[in-house]
């Protein structure tokens, strides 16, 4: 239960008990064609480890998890399973879906609490690999990689490994200490952080391959945000979602003062966006005191990319949508005082649906504007380093054989800097498959050393 806006709400925030969670393990038909792992980016093996939590054999369902997650409390909480798993389950069909994110998180949480399965990597491999970001990408990797016993550093730029795991996500959402428990479980398994350093033109991927390191990823995310384009934009009281929920966090934690938060209680909030990053931040604000809360959408709710329960849960805490209203400036002469409007509408022939301007025009008063509207890669990294491709919009370019490489020899990324803004689990997808193209690349390059040949 929490407050906002003067009142209580009720959410089911609260995992499985143990009697439920065996329960609910029990209904699972355990399909010969499961169609929930298909759904499952990462192919987790979902009937398997739920079978072993119907019979109660919670160390055998989280030895299963790990086969193929190595964040699977986080993947509990935060991906889309209505899009994924528990969408294809074939009950879902009937309304009576198997809960699989919810099994999963009560899983992970118990192994977490009680340490029911110790990480575990194989023989030793030569190879020692450098890990750019600690985000979802970056930590699969590097648990993928010291599981098959390579030697892994990971370079973090921020005071706690996580990345958009840790600052991106608030905590009602993902608690920091469920984030802090899948680092210290990667931790076991040999991997090495290195926190508050900032790779790009002071501490090159040169020098990196000077320090001894076979291979390196690039796994910084999507951390520039996308401006809104409109007059205005730059008025005092205007912020980027991204931004006010790092800055929200490190307060938090205490790094940061509360005043330093750029949104104060009774604010009147406007948030411009469709996503759950433009959810997550009109969440906040509603739960920092502000007045009123609005999220702006060029479209149609349907076709907003925002998941449904996350917007069922944000107008259960007040915040309030507009749908069919394009963002066309910012009011205000030296701060923000309104958001202004073109009005649209939806027009249907059938299956096809064709969104088009009006000529009525709205302002929307406001003090403080959010702008949700997409994220881009930084160029630090690329710019101070040769031989690292981009496209025409930042991400970087890779191969498909080895997986994951750039266009510089030994050097690879994957997740979010190649494939642009994606949820938690796709991110761990792409970086699986870069896992095993870096191992490939390294056995290489160290077979060819040892027949005293360069891997160039």
């Amino acid at each position: 239960m929490i407050l906002t806006m003067g009142r209580f709400i009720e959410y089911d925030s609260e995992g499985f008990t143990l009697q439920e969670a065996v329960a609910e393990a029990k209904r699972c038909l355990h399909c010969a064609k499961p169609m929930c792992r298909t759904g499952c980016p990462i192919e987790n093996e979902i009937p398997d480890f739920i079978a072993e939590m119907a019979k109660g054999n919670l160390g055998a369902a989280s030895d299963i998890i790990a086969r193929r997650s190595n964040l699977p409390a986080v993947c509990g909480r935060v991906c889309p399973h209505e899009r994924q798993c528990e969408g294809s389950c074939v009950l879902n069909h009937v309304g009576k879906g198997i809960k699989i994110g919810k099994i999963e998180r009560f899983i992970a949480d118990m192994d977490g609490e009680y340490n029911l399965v110790p990480p575990k990597a194989t023989k030793k491999q030569a190879g020692n690999v450098c890990v750019i970001g600690s985000g979802p990408a970056g930590l699969t990797i590097a648990g993928d990689l010291a599981k098959l016993g390579f030697a892994v550093t990971v370079f973090e730029s921020q005071q706690e490994a996580g990345g958009v795991l840790m600052y991106g996500i608030p905590e009602f959402r993902l608690p920091k200490q469920v984030v802090r428990r899948e680092v210290e479980k990667i931790e076991k398994l040999g991997v090495k952080f290195q926190m508050n350093t900032q790779i790009g033109p002071d501490f090159t991927i040169d020098k990196l391959f000077a320090d001894g390191f076979d291979a390196i990823f690039i796994g910084t995310g999507n951390s520039v945000s996308k401006p809104l384009p409109v007059e205005g934009a730059k008025l005092n009281g205007v912020v980027q979602a991204t931004y006010f929920l790092q800055i929200m966090e490190l307060s938090r934690q205490g790094g940061l003062d509360v005043s330093e938060v750029p949104i104060k209680k009774g604010d009147c909030v406007i948030v411009v966006g469709a996503g759950n990053t433009a959810i997550d931040a009109a969440r906040t604000a509603a739960r920092m005191g502000a007045q009123s809360v609005t999220i702006v959408n060029r479209r149609r709710e349907c076709d907003m990319a925002a998941l449904p329960s996350e917007v069922e849960q944000a107008k259960g805490e007040g915040v309030k949508f507009l749908h069919l209203h394009a963002t066309i400036g910012v009011e205000g002469e030296d701060a923000v005082t309104g958001l202004k409007c073109r009005l649209r509408t939806a027009q249907e022939n059938g299956d096809d649906v064709k969104i088009v301007d009006t000529e009525e025009e709205v302002v929307l008063p406001a003090n403080k504007v959010i702008i949700a509207v997409g994220q881009k890669p930084s160029s630090r990294i690329v710019d101070s380093t040769k031989g690292v491709e981009v496209d025409e919009y930042g991400f970087v370019k890779t191969r498909e054989n080895p997986y994951g490489m750039t266009t510089r020899s030994g050097v690879f990324a994957g997740g979010d800097v190649v494939n642009g803004p994606a949820t938690v689990v796709r991110a761990m997808k792409d970086a699986k498959l870069v896992a095993q193209g870096i191992a490939q690349y390294v056995e290489a390059k160290k077979l060819m050393e040892s027949c005293g040949l360069s891997a160039e």
